[in-house]
């Protein structure tokens, strides 16, 4: 058994924001692969399913994102798991956006939620870093991830989701580069070909004037001929 977590902030009022692209990933899976209902449970909101022949617990914490560790945590101990166990999906600042990179360990790069799930379970759990750009100041970033998409971004962000949706029982086979092909392919499709090809130069028309004929006459007979 897996846990795959979606990070974001619980309610309304956050629904939207970039930082709740781990809730829309899982809510897009939970769809798609037919989970069965969200219930609460583990300071959580948790559905179960399969993917291919894996059964996966998608968890969304309940705690706020700087909390988040305590929900992951007591959903690992309860089924017996190690962190290894655990996929989380989150925002990533240092990707452009629509971009998807799975990572394993590491650090937690400033990120409260990551940070949460450090202090509960240790790093050595795998990320799915969601690129959602970044602002451009350091101090303009709180503002930034608790903003809703623009309008803009609404294309490459349905096919994100819709490539971590096709990806995602790859990515439950451990089979982490067929995850990102398929994310690779909604998000930048091969383009086909659709300029024709151009057309050969006509040949030129043949000139259809007679050469004009030599005057043979005489001058004797050129001026008789004026006269009949």
């Amino acid at each position: 058994m897996q846990i795959f977590v979606g990070l974001g902030n619980p309610g309304a009022k956050y629904e939207r924001n970039r930082h709740n692209i781990g809730f829309m990933a899982l809510d897009r899976i939970a769809e798609d692969h037919g989970f069965g209902p969200w219930k609460s449970k583990f300071q959580g909101q948790i559905s179960e399913g399969r993917l291919g022949d894996d059964k996966v617990l998608l968890l969304k914490p309940e705690t706020f994102m700087n909390l988040s560790g305590q929900s992951v945590g007591e959903a690992m101990r309860f089924y017996k798991l190690t962190s290894q166990d655990v996929t989380v999906f989150h925002d990533e600042l240092d990707l452009a956006p629509g971009k998807c990179r799975v990572k394993m360990g590491g650090g937690h790069a400033g990120h409260n939620g990551l940070r949460s799930i450090h202090a509960h379970i240790t790093e050595a759990y795998q990320r799915i870093r969601l690129g959602i750009g970044h602002p451009g100041r350091k101090e303009l970033v709180s503002a930034y991830v608790l903003h809703d998409f623009a309008k803009a971004d609404e294309e490459w962000l349905d096919n994100l989701l819709r490539g971590i949706c096709d990806g995602a029982p790859d990515l439950a086979r451990g089979e982490n580069g067929k995850f990102q092909n398929a994310v690779a392919l909604r998000v930048n499709p091969p383009r086909s070909s659709t300029t024709k090809p151009a057309k050969e130069p006509a040949a030129p028309k043949a000139d259809t004037k007679e050469t004009p004929k030599e005057d043979t006459r005489s001058p004797l007979q050129k001026l008789a001929d004026k006269f009949r």
